[in-house]
């Protein structure tokens, strides 16, 4: 049996995840010779989506940094455990929006909680499942905001953040991506959908025949 393949998409508000799992979610089923799922972060679980509520509803100020960390960190656990490390382990393909990168981002770089400890709850807590491939969905957040404006729901405590703290998240991404260059992919997402996943799939296809051998 081949190994499974982890691939996490990060970004900003409004760069599209949502959209291109699913289209990369199509792709990978025609390929992948195991079942392809997907999940998100915070969330994927039972228990993981009610620790979601918590995050993504509410004031902004309704946590500080740590606090948000910690709750990520335990969301992301459950979701490891009863989800993600499985299906890993049965050669499956997981697809997840976002991973433990945005903790890094949002609570550690622009957020200010201590690297130390954002890196002790990355590594130490989640059995030392990592994403295999990454991929950074760029975009202006001027733009990537303008887009999330007509979201129905109250999830959008972190799209309440303002301008000059997403500002702040799209350089931390990059900055993180320039950093782990191995695993992290830059994708251009001011373009029509359907050019951001032709070039995602040109990005992903020599690394995912690697992984699988074929």
């Amino acid at each position: 049996m081949n190994k499974g393949v982890f691939i996490s998409l990060e970004g900003g508000e409004g760069s599209g995840k949502s959209s291109q799992i699913s289209l990369l979610r199509n792709w990978l089923d025609l390929i992948w010779p195991q079942p392809v799922i997907a999940t998100r972060e915070p969330g994927g679980t039972i228990g993981a989506e009610e620790i979601r509520q918590l995050l993504v509803t509410g004031n902004r100020d309704r946590w500080d940094t740590v606090v948000e960390a910690l709750l990520m960190t335990a969301s992301r656990r459950d979701n490891v455990v009863r989800l993600i490390k499985p299906a890993r382990d049965r050669g499956e393909a997981i697809i997840s929006d976002r991973f433990f990168d945005s903790t890094t981002v949002y609570q550690g770089i622009v957020g200010g909680v201590d690297a130390d400890l954002i890196d002790t709850l990355n590594s130490r807590f989640l059995d030392d499942i990592k994403p295999d491939i990454t991929l950074l969905l760029d975009i202006d957040p001027a733009i990537g905001l303008a887009r999330v404006q007509s979201r129905e729901g109250d999830e959008n405590r972190f799209e309440s953040k303002g301008m000059a703290f997403h500002q702040q998240v799209r350089q931390g991404y990059l900055d993180l991506a320039q950093k782990n260059d191995q695993r992290f992919i830059i994708i251009n997402a001011d373009q029509d959908e359907n050019q951001v996943h032709k070039d995602i799939v040109a990005a992903l296809t020599p690394r995912i025949k690697a992984i699988s051998g074929t």
